[in-house]
């Protein structure tokens, strides 16, 4: 039977339990896993963003896992370019391709292109680090809730960077970071299916204390020395780092900071499943109904 090109889309919170189940559908399919997850891409973030292990990866091959050091630069749209090459070679040899991960800008670059963000000027830029310094970010993510409030709930209101960039626009373009965002969706020239992983909440908030206990026991604390000098970098600007950072520079005991990690993911979490729940193209399944997948799949081909 002869199948359109398809790429399959896994997606879903922080702790569902993408892994498992991708792992299963790749070995059934019989091709790679395409990693869509931002931070994964660097090497030395292997505990701390629940890298795939070198018995995962024995089981599927993982694409876009540890190719980049933290100090190289790499973005959505960068990814994007990179995936669109391999699919385009992938897709001669094969009908089906696998795509899994929880970056919600990834996936959209992929699925739908990065749209055509203006570059800052250098007034625009000069004011924003200015008010920041001045005023704070706490300030600077009111303003955002007020400019442009679809894009305050999705974005990460710890992350300096995403918070003034995306006033930036809004002061730069006179219009909001969410309007420029959600221009039309670039043709591809093959089929996208896309499955949502779910849990109730309860379930899922236990699964997201449950890792953080046991990335601390597989030695996050370790993997994060080394990288505390170099702290300010925009990889490390990330969920588990940046509160064993705050540990070691005397703000909170490490009891604390492994508290604030848990919390963190889980608000993190939360703003994933707005952002994946507003797309209507993704049809959603518990990790567990791994046969009701394998159906809902070949009943899409």
């Amino acid at each position: 039977m002869s199948y359109a090109k398809t790429l399959i889309v896994i997606t879903g919170p922080t702790a569902v339990g993408k892994t498992r189940l991708t792992i299963e559908l790749a070995r059934h399919y019989g091709i790679p896993v395409i990693n869509a997850d931002s931070r994964q891409i660097y090497r030395e973030l292997q505990i701390g963003t629940a890298s795939p292990t070198a018995e995962q990866m024995a089981m599927a091959e993982h694409l876009f896992v540890g190719i980049k050091a933290i100090d190289e630069y790499y973005n959505a749209s960068m990814f994007e370019n990179e995936v669109m090459d391999y699919l385009e070679h992938h897709f001669t040899t094969h009908h089906l391709a696998l795509m899994s991960g929880g970056s919600m800008m990834y996936i959209d670059a992929v699925c739908n292109g990065i749209d055509d963000i203006p570059t800052i000027r250098d007034d625009v830029r000069d004011l924003m680090k200015r008010r920041l310094a001045e005023e704070g970010l706490e300030a600077l993510c009111e303003e955002l809730r007020q400019l442009d409030p679809e894009h305050y709930e999705v974005v990460d209101r710890k992350n300096t960077r995403r918070v003034v960039h995306a006033l930036e626009i809004c002061h730069q373009t006179g219009v909001t970071y969410t309007s420029l965002r959600k221009q039309q969706k670039r043709v591809r020239p093959f089929r996208i299916l896309k499955i949502g992983l779910n849990r109730p909440r309860e379930e899922l908030y236990n699964r997201i204390n449950a890792r953080v206990d046991e990335m601390m026991a597989q030695g996050l604390l370790d993997e994060a020395r080394p990288l505390y000098p170099r702290r300010q970098l925009n990889a490390l600007n990330t969920v588990g780092y940046k509160e064993l950072f705050q540990y070691m520079d005397g703000v909170w005991p490490l009891e604390e900071a492994v508290e604030r990690i848990k919390g963190n993911t889980r608000r993190y979490a939360r703003k994933q499943l707005t952002w994946f729940k507003s797309d209507p193209e993704v049809r959603w399944f518990h990790p567990d109904e791994y046969q009701q997948i394998e159906n809902y799949i070949s009943s899409s081909l």
